[in-house]
């Protein structure tokens, strides 16, 4: 019955490894329940009915997901593409939420065809298999970054962009205590580590004054102040045609770019082949249409799925055990919320590491190979965009190879796919 339902394999995967594998993911990535409201709102949509939204969308998408493409990826509304819908259609574009949900919506429409013309998996087909294992390695440092950044490791310095922030005191501090913490236990060969890290640093952080528990239970609110909320006036316009390229192509690459990488550190990846990857296409497009009708902008699938990979998690029982928890959520947000922010950093840097052991797959003996994946690496945390990490991968891949004289490693598919990238920087 677990093999039919989620693609379980009780030869090589354990119940509790994947229980303990869907919980860390949920750990890792329950910030979305306090950031993706936060972002949102500053559009004028309700709170408390974004909080709702966010957490029905990432049970509902993440269940199906495990159910339907039986693989261990979790979803909810995306981070970067939040704040585009909040902080460029809506404040600096000067459009209504209802106009970029609307675009969301159309988004998500066509990705649905995209996926139903396997086209999205075509697209997987043509990236070179050099950049698909960089694609591994830019996604593990720029989840370490995001942990860092976010924790205040590392800091905005108006001189050189980023630098040291103070590791002597508060969340820089506990997320340093994390990170040796769960490093030990990662070294001592302990299971479940990750999650035990999360817990401890947690719990650390309650004298520290950084973990706050004021409730346990609260009734979630009424999501009818944002559901099915439309604006249909600008459909026809440069502007939305814009927008709705712009979610498109991030959301697109993003998806791709995570499923690589997250498929090749657990080993699903066979021959360059990602099973079930038409599946998983249609749960994203299929919960970015519904998100759309439930009020919240572009759901995604999540880097931080890494983090049950590397708990262990091989089957969809693990996504299924991630959407459980944000059900939960629903009703017990006080606590899940409680969790600072710290406390993630840990396994975000960590599973950063793991991740970048495909970087031994580059051939970097051949500078052909070597550049390219490079430049994919090093754009992903310094532009803080998975999707133009790969864009500009890509580019570098077709020129270097085309300009070096090894044209006949360069296919039509990857030329069209340059093509298309390039419109990016044009539009």
């Amino acid at each position: 019955m677990l093999e039919k339902l989620f693609g379980f394999d009780s030869k090589r995967n354990s119940i509790r490894t994947e229980i303990i594998a869907g919980i860390t993911t949920f750990l890792t990535m329950a910030y979305i329940l306090a950031v993706n409201p936060n972002i949102l709102a500053e559009t004028g949509m309700d709170k408390g009915a974004l909080f709702t939204t966010t957490v029905i969308m990432a049970a509902a998408s993440t269940i199906f997901m495990g159910l339907y493409a039986k693989l261990p990826l979790a979803l909810a509304p995306g981070m970067g593409l939040n704040a585009f819908f909040a902080y460029t259609v809506c404040m600096v574009m000067g459009y209504s939420w209802q106009f970029a949900l609307t675009a969301v919506f159309l988004e998500g429409l066509l990705f649905l065809l995209l996926t139903v013309t396997n086209l999205r998996e075509k697209i997987v087909d043509v990236i070179p298999a050099t950049l698909k294992n960089a694609i591994s390695v830019g996604i593990g440092l720029y989840i370490a970054f995001i942990g860092l950044k976010t924790s205040g490791v590392i800091v905005d310095n108006p001189a050189t962009l980023v630098s040291l922030g103070n590791l002597g005191e508060g969340q820089a501090l506990l997320s340093v205590i994390g990170i040796v913490i769960t490093a030990v236990l990662l070294v001592r060969n302990v299971k479940g580590a990750l999650l035990i890290g999360i817990l401890a640093t947690t719990l650390i952080g309650i004298p520290m004054g950084l973990t706050k528990i004021d409730n346990v239970f609260s009734i979630p609110p009424s999501i009818d102040p944002i559901f099915m909320k439309f604006e249909w006036e600008h459909v026809f316009t440069r502007d939305m045609l814009v927008v709705v390229f712009t979610f498109l192509f991030v959301d697109l690459f993003d998806c791709i770019g995570t499923v690589i990488g997250v498929a090749s550190r657990s080993g699903m990846m066979k021959d360059g082949k990602i099973p079930h990857l038409k599946e998983v296409f249609m749960v994203d497009s299929i919960a970015t249409t519904l998100g759309a009708v439930m009020g919240t902008s572009t759901v995604a699938v999540y880097v931080e799925s890494a983090a049950g990979v590397n708990e262990g998690g091989r089957s969809g029982l693990t996504s299924v055990v991630t959407g459980l928890c944000f059900l939960l959520a629903l009703f017990f947000a006080p606590l899940f919320l409680a969790i600072p922010v710290a406390a993630t950093t840990p396994v975000l840097v960590l599973v950063g590491v793991m991740m970048a052991s495909s970087m031994q797959k580059v051939d970097f003996s051949q500078y052909t190979e070597a550049i390219p994946a490079f430049v994919c690496i090093l754009f992903m945390p310094l532009t803080y965009s998975i999707s133009d990490g790969i864009v500009l991968g890509h580019l570098a891949y077709v020129l270097i190879n085309l300009l070096g004289g090894n044209y006949k490693k360069v296919t039509i598919g990857m030329y069209i796919l340059a093509a298309f990238f390039l419109l990016k920087f044009l539009m």
